[in-house]
């Protein structure tokens, strides 16, 4: 079954200590790679959600989010007595120099910096907070792998049509292979003939056929158009099978290119060179969907 490396996934949920909320989003890479923004308040369940991450995906960069909205948002706050007191006694001393009886104002003084702080989270339980998060982690992923599965279906549709192309070019090309010889025994025959009676010679028909061995030699394709239909064979067993691997698939689709490019060079047939064409066409198309296949 084949799975996009690019999705997106998002889950939130509401507890006792507040609402959790989760964003996934991917695109390709080579191995794994996690970018976490979890927040001051959720960095310790940094390597919790590493694991679970792991579990589910094996390829791809991942960029997640995760936020934690306290249940109240006065208790995510507090005081800083210590600060507001000596902005007020800094204050008192200036009037006092400056003669000013004007009333000091708390709540001007309580947007000062260092006066409201965050209340500290540490005094909060990770097990506790850690059994919030992680249902809501889970559930995001899922989001996210029926994504990437149903873009991987769809990739797969494109991938199936693309190798039946290839198949089709191919089998024409078997029924080809056979007349390149031929067709080069009448040249040369002809043009031999030809120039022979010009100058009264004759040449012996060993030769001739000396001359077409090397020929045939040269422009055998058999080996090469049974190694390609392996490949194609090896390629749609990977992409039906419940395991399909784009590593595994990147590579055959490596080895059927080159086995098409060889192909080209050595028919030396112009109506082989634009099946073989096409053929090159329908592989670097799917070479471009399989980078995308985890």
């Amino acid at each position: 079954m084949l799975q996009s490396m690019t999705g997106q996934g998002q889950a939130q949920s509401t507890g006792d200590l507040g609402t959790v909320s989760v964003e996934i989003r991917t695109v390709n890479n080579r191995g794994l790679k996690l970018s976490a923004r979890l927040g001051d308040q959720l960095n310790r369940l940094e390597p919790q959600v590493d694991a679970v991450v792991r579990q589910h995906l094996t390829r791809g960069s991942v960029n997640l989010n995760a936020r934690w909205q306290r249940a109240s948002a006065a208790s995510a706050y507090r005081i800083n007595e210590a600060a507001l007191t000596e902005y007020h006694r800094s204050l008192s001393q200036l009037q006092t120099k400056l003669d000013d009886t004007a009333p000091i104002d708390l709540a001007q003084l309580a947007a000062l910096p260092g006066v409201i702080q965050e209340a500290d989270d540490q005094t909060i339980d990770p097990k506790e907070l850690w059994a919030l998060l992680q249902p809501v982690l889970v559930a995001a992923l899922e989001n996210l792998n029926q994504m990437r599965a149903a873009e991987g279906a769809s990739m797969l549709t494109s991938l199936q049509t693309d190798l039946a192309l290839i198949a089709e070019h191919l089998e024409a090309i078997c029924k080809l292979a056979p007349r390149v010889v031929d067709g080069y025994r009448e040249r040369l025959e002809s043009r031999i003939g030809d120039l022979l009676r010009e100058r009264g010679l004759e040449v012996a028909t060993i030769d001739l056929l000396k001359e077409l061995q090397v020929f045939a030699d040269r422009t055998d394709i058999s080996e090469e158009i049974t190694r390609l239909q392996s490949h194609l064979q090896m390629f749609d067993e990977t992409v039906a099978s419940e395991q399909a691997s784009g590593r595994r698939l990147d590579f055959v689709i490596q080895e059927m290119f080159r086995e098409t490019n060889t192909i080209g060079s050595k028919a030396n047939d112009a109506e082989i060179a634009m099946h073989v064409v096409d053929m090159k066409c329908a592989i670097e198309r799917m070479r471009e969907l399989i980078q995308n296949i985890e």
